[in-house]
């Protein structure tokens, strides 16, 4: 098995150019409000934090609002093989994260607590956007992380994913609905109530 560490996610050609031209279609629509986007305006700041500190906001998606299924394959740092593909018919939660990130430590035993209550219900998975294997797995092991993450230091995720997930927007919350669709979008720190009620009504919802 190759060591994680090393391994670079595969996201499927078709996806990546898919959500790069969903961008570009968007980039007009964002342009009008960028001047009071918070998330702008912090990238604009230049104050080196390393991060840009969301506000928890929700954005749930209708719908005929919704792109297609998210295609992702990739290894996690425990040397698991990922496929998105094998989601198909339950609801994803997907964190994106890092180790130094002070909003991601606060959610983290957020985290913990619903995927221990969704198990078996509800797939999580966490994307680490900047840590090298040994400051992931101590960060999992510190606030006893339950379910793996994959590595995408490589930014080839978050490419692929740049409609929902803004570059330096961490810590960001996706919850995709039982065709592997994102419904549901949290900038910044998640509250434990507020996921909760985003899985429910991902698993309660008829498509």
């Amino acid at each position: 098995m190759t060591d994680a560490s090393n391994s670079t996610p595969r996201v499927g050609r078709r996806t990546l150019m898919r959500s790069m031209l969903l961008a570009a279609v968007a980039l007009p629509l964002a342009a009008c409000t960028v001047k009071d986007d918070p998330l702008a305006q912090q990238a604009r700041a230049g104050d080196n934090k390393n991060y840009i500190a969301g506000d928890g906001a929700v954005e749930e998606y209708a719908v005929e609002q919704r792109t297609d299924p998210v295609q992702i394959t990739a290894e996690t740092y425990q040397g698991s093989d990922v496929d998105f593909a094998d989601y198909l018919g339950s609801p994803v939660v997907m964190n994106f994260w890092y180790a130094a990130c002070a909003p991601c430590r606060i959610e983290a035993p957020h985290l913990r607590k619903l995927n221990e209550q969704f198990a078996g219900k509800v797939n999580f998975l966490g994307v680490n956007v900047r840590d090298e294997k040994d400051a992931a797995l101590a960060f999992e092991r510190s606030f006893e992380i339950p379910y793996e993450s994959v590595q995408d230091t490589s930014g080839a995720i978050q490419l692929a994913m740049t409609q929902y997930v803004p570059l330096q927007a961490v810590p960001t919350t996706l919850v995709l609905d039982r065709k592997g669709r994102v419904r549901a979008r949290v900038i910044g720190a998640v509250e434990e109530s507020t996921l909760r009620s985003l899985i429910q009504t991902a698993l309660d919802e008829e498509l």
